[in-house]
């Protein structure tokens, strides 16, 4: 399927197709592309994937978890192999990406790249029940959740927040919440450059209420792949947002062990906000989520707990058989089973997450506070404007 450019008119299509040919012209992906015509009656769409011989030689399968491997991409010292790997690895995708300009396409793979980069850099420790924030930026409501201090710019406090070199702090969060601010980051980055009145918006939005949770997913990001037609089981693209799922009914009862939340950082790693230095392989993420159900214990309390000594010590028990990790990395390979179902499933879900389209004109982005902050300034501005006119009068 691959990449979709869509245009109002031909020739704006072939005007946006000339600039993305340019632009993987000069990262040297030029030649591997095949380029097709998809239009429709009413709309002209061009259409791009990878040639199938390389697709097949790079990413058998769609695995897309090798292509640093094959070509040779340094991904940590190099910024612009990340975007290669970004394009490759959308190019190569079972599920369409439609994009209805090439701004659209460019903003994508900025973001993407950020979310990367944020990921890398961010530390956190490990609470489901504590959350903490740098009081010079966030205030706490319970109605509201952690909202700015007015004036304090959402970006500096997003890195301080989540980043230990620009704070000296870890702060407590959980995996899902973690992504959370991660993303914003790496929209908010994007916006600055392409959308400063989104990015004003936004900030406006997080001083007055923050959007979390289900509102958050449901905002900011589109998700691909379904339980009827999944994902290749080792498809990603880095900067995806996605979830590995505990198949453990007894041990997914435990708060913030029902799964886990990461991004797709490229070259085979997942995120690991926990031991940054260690992000994970889909080995090693498979083997810590099936040996969650040998840390449960009950606490003194009562209340069921994991135990993260005893699935480390288990870990690496399991790490000396080959033949035993094997065995579970072939169990958790599965794909997950349905919601509420505990059966024969493995950790794999079908779909992932991507950021919305935020360029202005198309962005799909659409802050539920957006109107009613634009509605209160506006009418704050012009009763000031009255007041003014009054005292004059």
């Amino acid at each position: 399927m691959g990449v979709r450019i869509h245009g109002a008119t031909r020739a704006a299509a072939e005007a946006a197709s000339r600039r993305f040919l340019g632009a993987l012209a000069i990262l040297g992906l030029d030649a591997y592309v095949q380029v097709s015509d998809a239009s429709e009656a009413d709309e002209s769409i061009i259409r791009y994937r990878l040639r199938d011989d390389f697709a097949e030689t790079w990413a058998p399968d769609s695995d897309t978890t090798h292509l640093c491997e094959q070509l040779a991409l340094d991904t940590q010292k190099r910024a612009e192999d990340i975007e290669r790997e970004i394009l490759l690895a959308l190019l190569l995708s079972p599920h369409p990406f439609h994009y209805p300009s090439y701004e659209e396409l460019r903003s994508a793979v900025n973001i993407r790249r950020n979310i990367v980069e944020a990921a890398r850099k961010t530390a956190l420790a490990f609470d489901t029940a504590q959350a903490e924030r740098p009081e010079e930026y966030w205030r706490y409501d319970e109605a509201t959740g952690f909202t700015l201090h007015p004036g304090k710019p959402i970006i500096p406090a997003l890195i301080q927040t989540t980043q230990p070199e620009a704070s000296g702090s870890l702060f407590s969060f959980s995996c899902y919440r973690a992504t959370e601010y991660v993303i914003l980051l790496a929209i908010a980055k994007e916006l600055a450059d392409c959308n400063p009145g989104l990015l004003e918006q936004l900030q406006q939005q997080w001083e007055t209420r923050a959007i979390m949770s289900g509102e958050f997913h449901e905002v900011f990001l589109t998700e691909y792949g379904t339980m009827e037609t999944p994902l290749p089981p080792r498809y990603y693209v880095p900067g995806d947002r996605l979830w590995f799922r505990n198949p453990d009914d007894y041990s997914s009862d435990v708060s913030g062990y029902e799964g886990s939340w990461v991004f797709y950082l490229g070259d085979g790693k997942f995120s690991n906000f926990w031991k940054r230095n260690q992000p994970y392989t889909l080995t090693s993420k498979c083997l810590e989520i099936y040996h969650w159900r040998h840390g449960a214990c009950r606490d003194e309390t009562g209340e069921l707990q994991i135990d993260e000594a005893r699935v480390d010590a288990r870990v690496a028990e399991s790490q000396k058989d080959a033949q035993e990790v094997q065995r579970i990395f072939e169990a958790m390979m599965r794909y997950r089973d349905p919601k509420g179902v505990y059966a024969d499933g493995g950790c794999i879900d079908t779909s992932r997450e991507c950021p919305r389209w935020v360029c202005p004109g198309t962005a799909a982005l659409v802050l539920p506070d957006a109107a009613p902050m634009a509605a209160a300034l506006a009418s704050s501005a012009a009763t000031a404007a009255a007041v003014s006119a009054a005292s004059y009068a």
